[in-house]
């Protein structure tokens, strides 16, 4: 909404959904790696310990309202915003509906029982905060490590349960972020619904575009309002593995929305993949999705199967934009590839 490139124009600053969630998915990536290391050398059990303090810490810094602080869910509309701090120290939420209310679903890591019987050190540190440090454990509005899942796992999340279920109906409806390739940046909503934020006399507003942004201000990074990002949707379908690894057949949301039919949350991953992969396909009509309307990589021999990996996806019709050699992160698609095994082979 405002150009990250100047001063905000309204003053004062903002609680950041998505960079705070980043900074907690960092956090969990830092334990899972030092509990790894510390199967081999026991002294990382110490790293493990701090990057698990850290990430209870933004957590609840998210979740809870305390100290004055504002939450960054919104019990309301079940979903996590920004949140507008003004210099006459008012607080406004900004109720947009993007991938800035999706990112604290990427902040999830499960802890295995064998893996954490292993790790003594890590073990005591981990029982310690369970005895002294409640506040920070037992808000009721983030997952809580304590509570055993599927064979005795522990999960450390953002979410909880309720906020997990209630993130995921917007996620999965395909009037809102859900496309026939992906996860939009933006809300469909938005289309017909745009944003506004008035602000002394200035308005401020931000609408669901499915392909190159309608304008070229916000620092440059102006295509986030409605394509398809392949790495985000990517995170997306890993953070579900993860949930689905802890809650198991315990937990199933309807895919899509509004559909009355009910899967688990690795069945909807997998639905995810297979939307994804659908953007290389050929249709029935023998034409992908990334070459939109050009004719050459459509139905020239020489170059139709020649496949582009572009950087971001339009929102309605798959078509490939930016630049067309993202291998670095569209390439994730082989991977999707790989854990769908022999899907639909009939359309490759």
């Amino acid at each position: 909404m405002f150009d990250r490139s100047a001063p905000l124009p309204t003053g004062g600053h903002i609680d950041q959904s998505a960079g705070t969630a980043w900074m907690g998915f960092y956090c969990l990536i830092k334990l899972k790696i030092a509990l790894e290391l510390a199967q081999d050398n026991p002294v990382y059990q110490d790293t493990g310990s701090k990057f698990f303090e850290h990430f209870l810490r933004i957590a609840r810094a998210m979740t809870d309202e305390y100290h004055g602080g504002t939450s960054l869910w919104d019990e309301k509309d079940g979903f996590f915003y920004d949140v507008l701090h003004l210099s006459d120290g008012s607080v406004v939420p900004l109720k947009v509906r993007s991938l800035v209310g999706l990112m604290p679903l990427l902040a999830v890591e499960t802890l295995e029982h064998e893996l954490v019987e292993s790790l003594p050190d890590f073990k005591r540190r981990l029982n310690w905060f369970f005895e002294n440090r409640v506040y920070l454990r037992d808000s009721g509005n983030m997952a809580c490590v304590k509570t055993e899942g599927e064979c005795a796992r522990r999960l450390l999340a953002i979410a909880n349960r309720d906020h997990l279920i209630r993130t995921l109906r917007p996620m999965l409806d395909e009037s809102e972020f859900l496309s026939e390739y992906g996860i939009r940046s933006i809300s469909k909503f938005h289309a017909e619904n745009p944003y506004e934020l008035n602000v002394d006399g200035q308005t401020h507003t931000i609408s669901y575009q499915p392909a190159e942004s309608e304008s070229g201000l916000f620092g440059g990074n102006s295509n986030w309002r409605g394509p398809i990002w392949f790495p985000i949707n990517y995170l997306l379908i890993e953070s579900l593995q993860k949930f689905n690894h802890y809650y198991g057949d315990s937990l199933k949301v309807e895919f899509p929305t509004g559909s009355k039919q009910m899967l688990t949350l690795g069945e909807v991953a997998t639905e995810l993949s297979h939307r994804l992969i659908k953007l290389f396909l050929r249709s029935a009509e023998g034409k992908r999705p990334i070459y939109g309307d050009l004719k050459i990589f459509q139905e020239d021999p020489n170059w139709r199967d020649l496949i582009l990996f572009n950087e971001y996806f339009h929102g309605e019709n798959g078509a490939g934009l930016g630049a067309s050699h993202q291998t670095g992160w569209t390439g994730l698609v082989a991977r999707l590839i790989q854990q769908s095994g022999g899907w639909r082979k009939e359309m490759d």
